[in-house]
């Protein structure tokens, strides 16, 4: 937890998604099934709130999200956001469009390795919670659709025209953009935009093994390798060379750098401590 607190509680109650938090993990479950796990207003906004105090709070060094039900996330909900934005003025949804944006950003800003654990669809704003997550562990039967031009909008949204195009390349993030159509997982796995593929039966425990490797893992060298790969996306070589090397120093005289060395002398396993 970061010792910088001042006023403001960390907020204990999440109305528009489930949390919950065990041996360092913790899940956020979308849980409207009966919608596809569509989002709102409300579960975008707190999907931003989170996101910036899980570096507050001492309980996490992993997030998994994932989609009660059926799927993943079907994307925006057409009624609540799609039916709602027709009536809006201009100031109004650019507001709502940088918070969708702003969801994206801290996702890629915090410090903790984030998971998403994918069954069903991951479509619209659910296809790129995807993308944006550090790792993607999905079900043979889920499906991908980055399908904004299929309701009338650019297929660049939300930071998805940034980031698809780094992790499958240029060709296959056009396809995926302009045309929206829906992708089975293993043509996503051949696009290199699946971190695992497992069977269906097997999503959970896949996703398990993972959180609980990365949550009993290095968490300041995790935090510190997740802000470089984020940061040196616009760099230049040269300056990504000496941001490393800078990192590099002062990991040197983390309390983790100094454990490594005393097992490895003790022939015993490391105590990571994140610091």
């Amino acid at each position: 937890m970061s010792p910088f607190r001042a006023s403001a509680p960390l907020t204990q109650t999440w109305e528009h998604f489930d949390v919950t938090h065990a041996d360092g993990v913790t899940t956020v479950t979308l849980n409207r099934p009966e919608k596809l796990n569509a989002l709102t207003f409300d579960s975008y906004a707190d999907l931003r709130d989170l996101l910036l105090e899980i570096p507050q709070r001492g309980d996490t060094r992993v997030l998994v999200l994932r989609g009660e039900g059926r799927g993943f996330c079907s994307g925006g909900d057409v009624n609540a956001i799609i039916g709602e934005t027709l009536a809006m003025d201009p100031a109004d949804l650019l507001d709502f469009t940088r918070m969708t944006g702003e969801v994206v950003r801290v996702m890629r800003e915090c410090p903790v390795p984030i998971i998403a654990s994918i069954h069903g669809i991951a479509a619209g704003a659910g296809s790129v919670l995807a993308l944006a997550s550090d790792f993607r562990v999905v079900a043979e039967s889920a499906k991908f659709a980055f399908l904004f031009t299929k309701v009338g909008l650019s297929g660049a949204d939300m930071g998805a025209a940034y980031l698809l195009p780094r992790v499958v390349g240029l060709g296959h993030a056009t396809k995926l953009l302009m045309l929206g159509d829906t992708i089975p997982a293993a043509e996503a796995d051949r696009y290199g935009l699946v971190s695992e593929l497992v069977a269906d039966e097997e999503l959970d425990a896949a996703t398990t093994t993972l959180a609980s490797r990365l949550a009993d893992g290095p968490a300041l060298g995790y935090a510190q390798t997740k802000a470089l790969i984020t940061r040196e996306l616009d760099m230049s070589l040269s300056g990504a060379l000496e941001l490393e090397a800078t990192t590099q120093a002062l990991l040197m005289k983390s309390v983790d750098y100094a454990e490594f060395h005393a097992a490895f002398t003790g022939k015993r396993d490391p105590q990571w401590k994140g610091r």
